[in-house]
């Protein structure tokens, strides 16, 4: 399909689309240059890739080392907070609930005004400290507070029905941030008895798990097998980028996937038969690809590869294609509205609307998107 489709298709949309309940991760993100060299007050020279950060650090083994940081901008971060960020732009309503902060931190206060809602679950935010480099980057999060989100703080946040109403509403329910929250899975489990099994219609079900390397084998073999329940409630879908397919891999007893986008694809239909979920799609820097239960599909995106900003990247990747889920289309044209998202986003570190979307997948369609 060619993105060109996909634009026209944006085009035509007129009616209100259905909204989404986004939760529960809210972080304040700081951003980080790493200082190679300085030349004066105004200019210097940032260590350019995770490579070259890793040459420095071992460098230092033995003895102290200083480094320079610069503090590029504070910025509202979490998944559910970027993902609702990128689905307002594209004029998605979107109902939030998430660890924003009692009063909310100051940093949300520009992004949650264009939610239809924004509920605040928890004290205090999460925080993490983002190192950017060319080719990726570092995140170190601060997130002992959050063990304060817990199954029976979030049965007395249901007590006003402020959530189950956005359910009752959403056409996706986005679950995001698993790896951060240590008591995720006893929320889950509360929310499929509490609010998912009583919905009268059938919404998406989102997941983003974000990288799971620091929770134990058994914790993320205990989500997983969470998973499935959702099933009856809503088709599920789990979004993960090529790192978090192969954890998942080992852990699951699959083979691993080259950075081959056929290798992927196989993994990411492994993976979906392995967890007895509706769709898993996979996202990497050049490609995105999913598998559902008869179909499969792969596209290539529109590569940068010199981002202005990569954090937050796969957060509009995730809003990209739940559009497309909301808009009731398949699994390409969900993977091109995600790739198109998250490509645009990279080259203005901003969260396009519609009409830059559409323009942007015509030049992708053209060859023109550098």
């Amino acid at each position: 399909m060619n993105p060109a489709d996909t634009a026209l298709a944006l085009e035509r949309i007129t009616a209100p689309l259905a909204p989404v309940a986004a939760g529960f991760d809210g972080f304040v993100d700081e951003m980080i240059t790493l200082v190679a060299e300085r030349q004066s007050l105004e200019k210097f020279t940032p260590v350019p890739d995770i490579g070259t950060f890793g040459a420095l650090v071992s460098a230092a083994a033995g003895h102290s080392s200083l480094r320079e940081i610069v503090v590029t901008n504070v910025h509202p971060g979490g998944c559910a907070v970027n993902m609702g960020d990128g689905l307002a732009a594209l004029g998605v309503a979107v109902d939030c609930f998430a660890t924003l902060g009692e009063p909310p931190h100051p940093a949300f206060a520009a992004t949650t005004a264009r939610f239809r809602s924004a509920h605040s679950w928890g004290r205090e935010p999460g925080r993490t400290l983002a190192f950017e480099f060319s080719d990726g980057k570092l995140m170190y999060s601060a997130v002992r507070q959050l063990q304060e989100f817990t199954a029976e703080d979030v049965r007395r946040r249901l007590r006003d029905g402020a959530y189950r109403a956005a359910c009752e509403e959403a056409g996706v329910v986005a679950l995001t941030d698993w790896t951060l929250y240590p008591h995720m899975t006893g929320v889950w489990r509360l929310l499929l008895d509490e609010v998912f099994s009583k919905l009268k219609h059938r919404p998406h079900f989102f997941f983003d798990l974000v990288d799971p390397s620091s929770r134990s084998a058994e914790d993320i073999r205990a989500m997983l097998e969470t998973l499935p329940a959702f099933g009856p409630c809503g088709p599920v879908t789990l979004g993960l980028n090529g790192n978090e397919a192969n954890i998942l891999a080992r852990l699951t007893g699959l083979r691993e996937a080259s950075p081959e986008r056929e290798d992927v694809l196989r993994l990411a239909r492994d993976l979906r038969s392995r967890l007895g979920v509706a769709t898993v799609a996979i996202h990497r820097n050049k490609f995105a690809v999913a598998a559902g239960a008869v179909d499969a599909a792969a596209v290539d995106g529109p590569h940068c590869a010199r981002p202005v900003k990569s954090t937050g990247a796969g957060d509009r990747f995730n809003a990209g294609y739940v559009l497309g889920l909301l808009l009731g289309s398949g699994l390409e044209p969900c993977l091109t509205l995600g790739c198109a998202t998250a490509g645009l986003y990279v080259r203005t570190a901003a969260s396009p609307g519609r009409e830059a979307l559409a323009e942007f997948l015509r030049a992708w369609g053209r060859g023109l998107t550098e």
